[in-house]
């Protein structure tokens, strides 16, 4: 259980970091949606832009069986390589954007 708390905390200050750099826009908020009981986590975009309504992820994370799956990454950031300089092994790291398929050629776990 140590793995996933400390999982936990890197995927959140993964998030917070990049939302403190990233907050410039003035209508436009970053929020942070932790789930810790569910381990879900996501870093989202809301608010208004010249009358025109802003909503959408800008990161998502979830915790299954032990390992990090990156769900969506809508930054150029490589978060994986982040992941890991925080101590999280890269056969604990599962590229969810990418199909099964293709994921057995990546150099991150599979599933």
């Amino acid at each position: 259980m140590a793995k996933i708390d400390e999982y936990r905390e890197a995927i959140q200050k993964l998030l917070t970091e990049y939302a403190e750099e990233d907050s410039d826009e003035e209508n436009v908020e970053l929020q942070n949606v932790f789930d810790t009981l569910h381990d879900h986590y996501q870093l989202l975009y809301v608010g208004w832009e010249n009358r025109k309504r802003i909503f959408g992820p800008v990161m998502h994370l979830d915790i299954k069986n032990e390992k990090i799956w990156i769900q969506w990454n809508g930054t150029e950031l490589d978060i994986a390589a982040q992941l890991m300089s925080m101590g999280v092994a890269r056969e604990d790291i599962v590229l969810g954007f990418h199909t099964p398929y293709m994921r057995q050629y990546s150099d991150f776990a599979v599933g």
